[in-house]
């Protein structure tokens, strides 16, 4: 089979991981950066041309898009899709869970546990937004954040409404929400793929800081889920569309509560601590599907 990983660099860890593993499984795979990929829009003969050459005759690709380059990412992965390629994930469901709002709203949807969560153009009452979302500490974070960059806790009323002017003032768009003292700091990463969790890891943050990112210094070990935890991360990984998918659970008083779905989880942490080989189950989730006819929506955008 011939798998084509988007990705910009090569030499990342969960790039490398899954190039390795798919080589090791007997399939040729090739490393693509998107970003220097160029589209030709046709109905007659859609293609994907990189350095001067049109991608034909890949059987799938597994979409590694940079959260800040999601709308070229997503536009390339796209263009595989018109062509009849299979997707680890589509493009739509890229989209969906890259927008941390609409993400939340698509969860509500389907009733499943989420952190009291606010947002509003121009409000900076806090009366208002302790009635509607509670009190301090309120978690306050960019919606266009990634790996904890541009989350704080605001643990007064004059931090919370100092905070959101200065993010005001940047014209940011920001959601407001309850903070979970009972993590501890602490959540869950549950990885998803094809319906099934694979690997599960607790992620507690660096002294000090309630973010429990690794790049942040935060450490992991592998965790037994709940069955409710495990079910959680299913639904929530449906619920995106996604078919690989990193999801991540506080555990509150109230049961786990979703607070992100990654459609480009990083493998070098989970594989760490639980030593179980994603890489190689991502390889045979694709190899396995990738002749079945998809039903994807793809003109809905």
């Amino acid at each position: 089979m011939k798998i084509a990983i988007l990705s910009q660099d090569a030499s990342l860890y969960s790039t490398k991981r899954l190039k390795e593993a798919g080589e090791a499984q007997g399939h040729e795979v090739r490393v693509i950066n998107y970003l220097r990929c160029y589209m030709n829009i046709t109905s007659h003969k859609p293609t994907v041309v990189y350095n001067g050459k049109p991608l034909e005759s890949f059987d799938a690709i597994i979409p590694r898009i940079a959260a800040s380059k999601t709308f070229y990412g997503t536009a390339v992965v796209r263009q595989f899709e018109v062509m009849n390629v299979f997707t680890a994930n589509d493009s739509q469901a890229i989209s969906r869970s890259r927008d941390k709002l609409r993400c939340l709203q698509f969860l509500a949807l389907v009733v499943i546990g989420l952190q009291v969560t606010g947002i509003d153009h121009a409000t900076i009452d806090i009366d208002v937004l302790k009635e509607n979302v509670g009190v301090t500490p309120l978690v306050i974070k960019l919606l266009e954040g990634t790996q904890g960059i541009g989350v704080v806790l605001a643990e007064t009323d004059q931090a919370a409404k100092s905070v959101i002017e200065a993010f005001r003032q940047l014209e940011a768009n920001i959601l407001v929400q309850e903070y979970i003292k009972e993590a501890s700091g602490a959540d869950l990463r549950c990885f998803v793929i094809d319906g099934k969790v694979v690997a599960s890891m607790k992620r507690q943050g660096a002294e000090g800081d309630f973010r429990s990112n690794l790049h942040r210094g935060g450490k992991a070990e592998k965790v037994k889920l709940t069955p409710e935890e495990r079910s959680t991360a299913i639904r929530a990984t449906k619920a995106m569309g996604l078919r690989v998918a990193g999801v991540d659970l506080l555990r509150s008083n109230h049961g786990p509560v979703v607070i992100e779905v990654n459609s480009s989880p990083g493998l070098e942490g989970i594989e760490a601590a639980t030593g179980v080989d994603v890489a190689k189950k991502i390889i045979d989730f694709v190899a396995k599907n990738a002749t079945l006819v998809l039903n994807r929506d793809r003109y809905q955008y």
